[in-house]
């Protein structure tokens, strides 16, 4: 008797909190279902942004691949087969020829300051009307953007075969469902990092720009690839500088979505930073 009571002295106050609620799941509702639509959006035009020429590239790549494996093996060969000599003792060896322990070796990383000052952060302002994407195609870029920034350079970084592997690991790891365009993505970003940043180190980019995906998975060969494409031929995936790079299915960001967005590909958002 006394809860009807209750429930009919508190009808009122009853209805308006379940008001509430229902308007706020709506709201809820709402907002999820236009993030959906826009990324949706966003994915459909970014394939209509891809080089035509992107599978010519990959093949190009396997091939250069297969050239340096079988160059690789006959250097081998030819070490193996030539004449040996009789291995030194140690007690033979003067103390004074004795070296000290070989550093660990790093990527050359070209110390400059040309690239730092000509980025102009071309997503700031939207362009009135899409730039060329031809103009980008012919370059070497695999994804065209609406506003590029034309005066983005990143000078060429030559990777320790130590290096090599361990971002054809990572490239595996962060986005290996993303293909060979989505492990160019990766391998810019590390790029970008090392040529702004100075940084000498595949494995230092990872512990700075706190990355996360695994690199005990192994790695593909559209991953090998891209790592070619993006170091060995100094070629860029997106004409821009990127320096972040998340997934907002499987983490929300506050920190990433307060950079300079730069484009969207298969579900993963990539930015630049605002300032050098």
């Amino acid at each position: 008797m006394k809860i009807n009571e209750f429930f009919k002295d508190k009808k009122n106050i009853i209805m308006i909190v379940c008001v509430l609620l229902v308007a706020v799941l709506l709201l809820v509702h709402t907002i999820v279902t236009n993030n959906i639509l826009h990324n949706n959006s966003t994915e459909l035009q970014s394939s209509s942004k891809v080089n035509p020429r992107v599978n010519q590239i990959k093949e190009e790549g396997a091939a250069a691949l297969a050239d340096n494996t079988a160059d690789m093996t006959e250097n081998t060969v030819s070490t193996s087969s030539s004449e040996t000599k009789p291995a030194t003792t140690a007690a033979t060896v003067p103390a004074s020829t004795v070296k000290p322990a070989a550093t660990k070796p790093r990527a050359t990383v070209p110390r400059t300051t040309a690239p730092h000052s000509t980025v102009h952060y071309a997503t700031e302002v939207r362009p009135e009307s899409p730039a060329d994407y031809k103009e980008q195609w012919d370059q070497g870029y695999l994804l065209a953007l609406d506003n590029p920034d034309t005066s983005y350079v990143c000078a060429k970084v030559t990777l320790t075969e130590e290096d090599r592997d361990l971002l054809e690991r990572l490239c595996y790891g962060e986005f290996g469902t993303g293909g060979f365009i989505g492990a160019c993505l990766i391998a810019q970003c590390v790029k970008d990092a090392m040529c702004f940043d100075n940084i000498g180190s595949v494995e230092e980019v990872i512990r700075d720009y706190h990355y996360d995906g695994s690199v005990d998975m192994g790695t593909s060969e559209e991953c090998r690839q891209a790592v070619r494409y993006i170091f060995d031929d100094n070629r860029d995936a997106v004409q821009h500088r990127l320096m972040y790079m998340y997934n907002p299915y499987m983490v929300q960001s506050d920190f990433h979505e307060s950079q300079n967005f730069i484009l969207s590909y298969a579900g993963v958002r990539f930015f630049d930073r605002w300032g050098n």
